[in-house]
């Protein structure tokens, strides 16, 4: 059988020039602020505007000619899906998403102006993911999940596949945690490549369903409340094979306030010049709080995305301290 990790190198170079070699930049002025040597991984500039291309793309390219001509089906709290309708529409494929009822209009918008048939199922992701793969099944359709395939993982793996060959020795890589489809992906390829390089999860402590179940070793469900990082929401689907992927790859655990967060995605736009979503904010807040941790050491924090409306992120900027003016 082939390894998860064989499965990242073939994507590594199957999904060429699909999608983009994304940068590996060092910030010299987050370094400065946190004492650590500061790489970001810049996923928020990947086609779609996130990472979630890479593993679309990965899943759509592997299915059969049939497969593809009879149409899939997704389920997405936004950034998969749009993803999604960019990588069938280039194979001529057409695609349903099925979405959250509070999906992010900005998200949702842009999903339905490359073609796809965008459904609204009541409830939570999870909830969606669920009436997806039921639907996929009554009409034969191939059913690509967000997160909870191997196929979709290893194309989020080629993420660390790049940064292993654009700089080495990390001592951490900050990732972002919803279904756990990034981290399983970036975390398998570092514990091939570079098993010292230390995996930290981030998740907004309004929404850490897959936190939660890593404690109680078993998928369990949770009340979560609203946040900023819609794409790190919602329940983890029952058979999820990233919840074990999650217990073998993740070393350390941040969770992190929505006020942490909206100060992480300030101190990007102050200090980098870039706009990002609130997932993307995640990891840099999970970061931001374990800075003296890794004093003195070098570390990645992977920025996932930038789909947030104009007007949630200019909210975003005047609920925020302007952290870097005020420590420069």
């Amino acid at each position: 059988m082939t390894s998860l990790f064989e499965k990242i190198t073939e994507a590594h170079h199957g999904l060429r020039p699909r999608v983009l070699t994304t940068p590996l930049e060092y910030s010299s002025a987050l370094s400065r602020l946190t004492g650590c040597e500061v790489y970001l991984k810049c996923e928020h500039l990947q086609r779609t505007g996130s990472f979630k291309f890479r593993g679309a793309s990965n899943k759509l390219r592997l299915l059969s000619p049939s497969q593809r001509e009879k149409g899939v089906v997704t389920a997405s709290s936004g950034n998969h899906g749009l993803a999604m309708a960019m990588a069938a529409r280039s194979l001529g494929t057409e695609v349903e998403v099925y979405v959250p009822e509070h999906a992010s209009p900005a998200k949702t918008e842009a999903i339905r102006l490359l073609g796809a048939k965008l459904v609204h199922v009541p409830g939570d992701a999870l909830a969606a993911e669920l009436t997806a793969l039921h639907q996929a099944g009554l009409g034969n359709k191939a059913y690509v999940p967000p997160y909870n395939d191997s196929e979709v993982i290893a194309g989020q793996g080629t993420i660390a596949m790049e940064m292993l060959e654009q700089e080495n020795n990390f001592d951490a890589v900050f990732v972002s945690v919803g279904g756990g489809g990034m981290i399983s992906g970036i975390g398998t390829a570092f514990r091939a490549r570079s098993p010292r390089t230390e995996i930290v999860g981030c998740w907004p402590a309004n929404a850490p369903s897959m936190h939660a179940s890593l404690a109680a070793g078993r998928i369990v469900e949770i009340v979560e409340t609203d946040t900023i990082s819609d794409g790190t929401a919602g329940g983890i689907e029952p058979d999820a094979v990233t919840f074990r992927i999650c217990q073998q790859v993740i070393d350390h655990c941040a969770l992190v306030t929505e006020t942490e967060i909206r100060n992480a995605m300030r101190l990007l736009a102050a200090s980098e010049r870039w706009m990002v979503e609130g997932a993307a904010g995640v990891a840099m807040a999970g970061m931001l709080q374990n800075a003296s941790r890794y004093q003195g050491q070098r570390v990645a924090i992977v920025l996932c995305g930038r789909n947030i409306s104009l007007e949630k992120y200019l909210e975003v900027l005047t609920q925020a301290p302007d952290l870097y003016s005020q420590q420069r």
